[in-house]
């Protein structure tokens, strides 16, 4: 089967950093579905793997971590699928990735794709729906009121999980949806999410929201490090903050006067671990896909960068390196 992958962590701009290869196609197991792969979108774990993790010596490392495609076979124990099913999922990043012509992901992980969306749209959402609602309900548990606060900021508003959340604040709250954003068509794209205002996220974050009360959520999904004296003098108290990204250090001992909690989401956790409830993130995912067919959630595609390919797959990388992105990156298919 067709597939990108690389041998050696390299910057993106060398060609030998992602690679066209053929590798033999795997063959599900236990609760295994083989998936054939449509569409898949880029995330900035991609990224990160990329420049941290090297191959095993002789073999290939492939990335990818969203994809939407057709079931083709099932492990022995599936229960839940079977070939012909439209899938969407975010798997594991434990185990090969999505950049490849035919993918294996635990059936416990996967839900079944919108009916109104087509590939790459599907392919968009399961790894930032996956975080943002985890973040959200799990981890910030926004249904449960902040005393004195009825408001949520959302930091890197036009970033993938954050074009998730902004619209799940909205839509399945009552909070005030508080994003940010430093360009005038990002800040643009947030407002459409939902968002019921928009402030600059590259001036100071805290005399801005002054006028619109102190939230009592904030999910930072970007420069955590960068906005964390902002975050703790804006906050409410005993407000609940929560936080995807990777700071170099994070000192939460400011938090302790405002008595602020403090919670890391990351959507691989369940897979990794073979959680108990682990079955949670398909659950999810059907949930989802209810949403955006009921048009209550949209798609966050930002922009399509073409076939599953190298060369495309760098350019897409390069993106999300640059911290431009609006949305998510897409690609489609392998070219003939």
């Amino acid at each position: 089967m067709r597939a990108v992958g690389y041998q050696t962590s390299l910057p993106i701009q060398d060609p030998a950093s992602l690679v066209d290869i053929d590798l033999p196609t795997p063959q599900p197991l236990g609760r295994d579905l083989l998936v054939h792969v449509h569409a898949v979108s880029v995330n900035p774990v991609d990224t990160k793997v990329r420049k941290r993790a090297q191959a095993e010596p002789g073999a290939w490392k492939v990335l990818g971590y969203d994809a939407a495609g057709i079931v083709v076979a099932t492990g022995p124990d599936v229960t839940l699928f079977k070939p012909g099913d439209a899938v969407f999922y975010a798997g594991d990043i434990t185990r090969s990735g999505t950049n490849a012509e035919y993918h294996l992901v635990d059936e416990r992980i996967v839900g079944r794709k919108p009916t109104s969306l087509d590939w790459p749209q599907a392919a968009a959402l399961p790894l930032t729906a996956i975080t943002a609602w985890e973040a959200l309900f799990d981890r910030l548990d926004v249904q449960k009121p902040v005393p004195g606060s009825n408001a949520i900021l959302v930091i890197g508003g036009a970033g993938g999980v954050a074009s998730i959340a902004v619209q799940l604040a909205r839509q399945l709250t009552g909070l005030t949806v508080i994003g940010t954003a430093s360009r005038p068509e990002t800040a643009a794209w947030v407002r459409d999410l939902g968002a019921h205002h928009v402030i600059d996220h590259s001036k100071p974050l805290a005399g801005q929201t002054e006028t619109l009360g102190a939230p009592g959520f904030v999910f930072s999904t970007t420069q955590t490090d960068t906005h964390l004296a902002e975050i703790v003098a804006l906050i409410a108290p005993q407000g609940r903050f929560g936080l995807i990204d990777d700071p170099a250090t994070l000192d939460v001992i400011a938090f302790k006067r405002k008595a602020v909690s403090v919670h890391w989401e990351l959507m691989f956790t369940r897979p990794i671990f073979q959680t108990v409830d682990m079955a949670e993130q398909g659950v999810l995912l059907n949930e989802v896909a209810r949403l955006v067919d009921a048009g209550t959630l949209r798609t966050t595609l930002g922009e399509n960068f073409g076939p599953i390919n190298a060369a495309n797959l760098r350019r897409a990388h390069a993106l999300i390196e640059s911290g431009r992105a609006r949305g998510k990156v897409v690609l489609a298919g392998f070219a003939a």
